[in-house]
């Protein structure tokens, strides 16, 4: 049997991973998220994949309902614009609290507009190596396909979400922008209080506020790990595998306890000189920074000045 035959299985090539990814979201799907309107309330999480989503939903969610756990995945309370009509969720339903959250990995063109964004960038590097880890076992099988093929022959020409680098320089001018909050994950990862303080204070809340304490335990590691199943994409995976054909036992992690800047010991030589590459090419002229962690810091320095 090969990655082409019908049968459900997951991908043991970079072509087989291609091929079932094309099945992720219909073309209905991708415009209704495409022709969604923010309300000027509504707030927008924009990540590249892997960059701090899942973590930044949380937040949100917490801040918003005091803490609210009663929902089967996170994508149910804060949905994901591209993909919502998809696996049969309304983006105009109404959302337990105030404000709407929605989750997108759109670059800044694509984007909706008019409403409040969040926008979290991740070390590049970190981000491949989290996005490896997220496919495998649910797209491809363990050990099937190297991180070297992964990156090389499948993220480097872009996902469905285009690629990291034009990605993060389409939303490099919104940093400046009051009514666009621009986070880098090491930071909000390294001092989670004071990052979730932030984003209260953007979303008009008392950074005093008793659903601060509250939103910051529930986005901690140990408790987004206690409470797995709510942060696995299950809701994605039951909906799209089959469209996709991938066997129903898929199974994915999206918090996982790696340190960052631990990507580059995963990740072979060959690949770091083209990420390297890449951010000189695109990055670089867009920003004025020669590296992530330049760019990190320039970060931190706007926000120290605001």
């Amino acid at each position: 049997m090969t990655d082409s035959d019908a049968t459900p299985r997951r991908a043991t090539t970079v072509d087989g991973i291609k091929q079932r990814m094309a099945g992720f979201a219909t073309r209905e799907g991708v415009r209704r998220g495409l022709d969604f309107s923010l309300r000027p309330s509504d707030v927008l999480i924009a990540t590249y994949p892997k960059a701090g989503t899942t973590l930044m939903q949380q937040i949100v969610h917490g801040l918003r309902t005091g803490g609210d756990m009663d929902f089967d995945e996170i994508t149910e309370v804060v949905p994901w614009i591209e993909v919502a009509h998809d696996i049969g969720l309304d983006l105009d339903a109404p959302q337990r609290a105030e404000p709407r959250a929605f989750k997108t990995h759109l670059s800044r063109d694509l984007a909706p507009k008019g409403g409040r964004n969040i926008f979290v960038v991740r070390d590049p590097v970190d981000s491949l190596v989290s996005f490896f880890h997220f496919f495998s076992g649910w797209v491809f099988e363990p050990g099937t396909v190297s991180i070297r093929d992964f990156a090389l022959d499948f993220v480097l020409h872009g996902t469905r979400s285009g690629r990291y680098w034009e990605h993060l320089a389409s939303w490099w001018p919104e940093r400046l922008d009051p009514d666009t909050l621009w986070l880098c994950f090491e930071d909000v990862v390294a001092d989670l209080p004071a990052a979730t303080a932030r984003v209260a204070a953007f979303l008009g809340l008392d950074p005093k506020h008793p659903n601060v304490e509250i939103a910051t335990r529930q986005a901690s590691i140990d408790f987004m790990r206690e409470h797995g199943s709510r942060f696995d994409d299950h809701l994605v995976r039951n909906a799209r595998n089959a469209a996709c054909g991938l066997p129903a036992s898929g199974t994915t992690s999206k918090v996982r306890k790696g340190k960052s800047g631990e990507g580059s010991r995963e990740v072979p030589p060959e690949v770091l000189k083209v990420w390297d590459r890449e951010w000189r090419r695109i990055v670089e002229p867009a920003t004025g920074h020669s590296t992530y962690e330049e760019l990190r810091s320039s970060v931190a320095l706007t926000k120290e000045r605001g």
